[in-house]
């Protein structure tokens, strides 16, 4: 098998192909070609976002993807991001390797000077170490059946708060952003993450296809502000994620993430969903507390590899 490395194409079928190699190589990932599409379109400059794919010759397929930028969003200058992904009937026979040889030259061309990747099995582990690439955080990956009745009712909340859905909000989020951006400041991870661009948020977290309003519930305080959330994805059909539950500091401690994540789920199950899945980084004890209180298994795992650009 002969396979030519070539750029996204926008209006293509090519959004279709990425979602489809995604559910083969990191199933827990829910997404849809409108938001492969909408990503593109609507990525910021500053990250000089890149997508490349790897088709195989023969068939037409496409048989693996490199996404590939800037870590635009961090106060520490340098940290750039580029994941292979190749399907698991078309590896080892070199696409992986030159998928990461591309990014690591456009990167390092961009300036960037520590490369961030991250694997889902041992093999990719094993790609990643031969490569030079040192193992840091480990992400858990969980799933629950909904369809299995296992999610516990809602709790009740302290005095002063209250559930409601982001639909809500209608055309103004802010509020959503302002919990967002402060719970964003302490998220574990070996890259820290500033949302300090309000309409860059809209368009990569409240305007995505993704993003189910009706599923995301908030918790508001009696001051009006929004105390936790749980930001709720699905495909439109019967696959839900939880894109970030987060709860402002003050506030944590109060069980509001666990009403917040219940809330979301039982409203899926009720739209239909029959799946949801959900991550954490291996340190977050509190957050992994609260997903298995609500019911999920742990489904997958990913470590992260970090390396020097030179």
């Amino acid at each position: 098998m002969t396979v030519t490395i070539r750029e996204y194409r926008p209006g293509s079928p090519d959004a279709e192909s990425v979602v489809r190699l995604r559910r083969a190589t990191a199933p827990f990932v829910v997404t849809t070609a409108e938001a492969v599409s909408c990503g593109m379109a609507n990525a910021h400059p500053a990250g000089r976002y890149r997508l490349l794919l790897a088709e195989d010759n023969s068939t037409g397929q496409v048989v693996g993807s490199l996404h590939a930028g800037l870590s635009y969003r961090s106060p520490v200058p340098g940290h750039a991001f580029g994941v292979p992904h190749v399907h698991p009937e078309h590896r080892g026979r070199g696409t992986g390797t030159e998928l990461l040889r591309r990014a690591e030259e456009y990167l390092a061309g961009l300036g960037a000077t520590t490369l961030h990747v991250w694997t889902a099995d041992g093999g990719d582990r094993a790609f990643a170490e031969k490569r030079g690439f040192a193992a840091g955080h480990t992400m858990h990956h969980l799933r629950l059946a909904l369809a299995d009745d296992g999610v516990p009712e809602v709790p009740a909340l302290p005095p002063g708060f209250a559930l409601r859905s982001a639909e809500g909000l209608g055309d103004d989020p802010h509020a959503l952003y302002e919990a967002d951006a402060e719970a964003a400041r302490d998220e574990p991870g070996s890259v820290p993450v500033s949302l300090d661009d309000y309409d860059d948020w809209r368009r990569t977290t409240w305007d995505v296809p993704v993003l189910d309003r009706a599923l995301t519930t908030l918790v508001y305080a009696d001051d009006g502000r929004v105390a936790a959330f749980t930001l709720a994805h699905t495909d439109g059909r019967t696959r839900y994620s939880s894109g970030m539950t987060g709860v402002r500091e003050q506030f944590r401690g109060l069980g509001l993430a666990k009403a917040a994540k219940a809330d979301s789920l039982r409203r899926a199950r009720a739209a239909g969903c029959l799946e949801a899945y959900t991550g954490n980084d291996a340190v977050n004890g509190p957050m992994l507390a609260v997903n298995r209180w609500c019911g999920y298994a742990h489904c997958a795992t990913e470590v992260e590899y970090v390396r020097a650009l030179a």
